[in-house]
């Protein structure tokens, strides 16, 4: 299981929320999105949520794409 910091990608708000909390909150609580960045996700794309976000298929393959290229 990988560990990570929250206090490193959520604003300080959300630090030490529970994960299913996070997971609800908007994607203005991940570090460096505002909540401009967030309205624009929501209009572009539906995202509300951190955990919409994390479903995203742009997303998704963007990841599989990277992680494709670090197995080479």
């Amino acid at each position: 299981m990988t560990a990570i910091d929250l206090g490193k990608v959520l604003d300080k708000a959300w630090a030490d929320k529970p994960l299913a909390e996070v997971l609800a909150a908007p994607v203005a609580a991940l570090k460096g999105v505002s909540d401009r960045d967030g309205e624009l996700l929501a209009q572009a794309f539906g995202v509300k949520t951190v955990a919409d976000l994390a479903e995203l298929k742009y997303v998704r393959w963007a990841q599989a794409l990277a992680a494709l290229e670090a197995a080479k």
